[in-house]
C-alpha cells in the first residue's frame, strides 16, 4: 500500500462526489428530515423518539454509504475505469481505503449535521456526549462503505446494486433492536441478529443513550464494527480484478 495513492484517490473520489451536488444535498438533508418526522409522530412520547432517534443516527450512515458507494463502485467496474487503475501501480488495498475515507468524510459531514438538527433543533435527549454518537456514526459508515464496495462486485447493474439493500439492510434495521427489544425476540432471531453489524451499532447508541460516560461494551461494540469493516473490506479486495473476465 502507498498513502499517497489512497490519499489521492480519495481526493478523486471527494471531487467526483463534489460535482454530484444533487447527491450531496440528498445524503445531508434526507436523515434530518426523517428525524424530524419522527419528532412530530412522538409529539407526545419524546421518550420513544430519543430512543428510536438515536439509532437512526447510527442506522442512517451505514445505509447512505451502502448505497452511494455500491453504485460508484459498480460505475467503475462497468465503465473500464477500475481496469485502467489496478493496471497502474494503485493497490487494490489503496483503492478501497481511499473509498472508505472519502465517504467517511461524506458521512462526517452527514453525521454532524443530523446530530446538530437532531439535539439542537428537535430536542433529542442522551446521556452521553454528541461526540461519542458522530464517532459510532463514522464506525457504521465506514462499515457500510466497506458493504457496498464488498457486494457492487456481485451486480451488473445500478438496479441490481440498488436490490441489494432490501437483501442486507432491511434484515439488519429489523433484528438490531430498533423496532423490537433484542431480549424479547426468539433464541433463533438473537443468534441471528449476532453475526449482523447494525446490531452493535444500535447496542453501542444505546449505551450513550442510558450512560453519560463510554461503557465497555460501547468501546467492545465498536472493535466489533471495525472487525466486520476489516473484514468486508478485503473481502472486497479479492473481488478486484486487474482484467476483465
Amino acid at each position: 500500500m502507498s498513502v499517497s495513492l489512497t490519499f489521492a484517490t480519495t481526493l478523486r473520489v471527494l471531487t467526483q462526489v463534489r460535482h454530484d451536488r444533487r447527491t450531496i444535498a440528498l445524503v445531508i438533508t434526507v436523515p434530518s428530515l426523517l428525524l424530524a418526522l419522527l419528532r412530530f409522530i412522538f409529539v407526545d412520547r419524546l421518550d420513544i423518539f430519543d430512543q428510536i432517534g438515536l439509532m437512526l443516527l447510527g442506522i442512517f450512515p451505514f445505509t447512505s454509504m451502502f448505497l452511494i458507494t455500491s453504485v460508484a463502485m459498480l460505475r467503475e467496474r462497468v465503465s473500464g475505469t477500475l481496469e485502467r487503475l489496478l493496471s497502474t501501480p494503485l493497490h487494490k488495498l489503496d483503492l478501497l481505503f481511499g473509498y472508505a475515507l472519502a465517504f467517511a468524510a461524506l458521512a462526517a459531514v452527514q453525521a454532524g449535521v443530523a446530530c446538530a438538527v437532531a439535539y439542537g433543533l428537535l430536542g433529542l435527549r442522551t446521556q452521553g456526549a454528541v461526540v461519542t454518537v458522530l464517532l459510532i456514526a463514522i464506525s457504521t459508515a465506514i462499515l457500510g462503505c466497506c458493504t457496498g464496495l464488498l457486494t457492487s462486485a456481485f451486480a451488473r447493474t445500478e438496479f441490481q446494486a440498488l436490490q441489494f439493500m432490501p437483501a442486507i439492510v432491511f434484515p439488519q434495521i429489523l433484528l438490531c433492536g430498533l423496532i423490537w427489544p433484542r431480549d424479547q425476540m426468539s433464541s433463533v432471531l438473537r443468534i441471528a441478529s449476532d453475526v449482523m453489524p447494525l446490531r452493535y451499532a444500535a447496542e453501542a447508541m444505546s449505551e450513550v443513550g442510558t450512560f453519560p460516560l463510554p461503557t465497555t461494551r460501547l468501546w467492545v461494540d465498536l472493535v466489533v464494527l471495525a472487525a466486520f469493516a476489516v473484514a468486508t473490506l478485503f473481502g472486497g479486495a479479492a473481488t478486484l480484478r486487474r482484467q476483465s473476465n
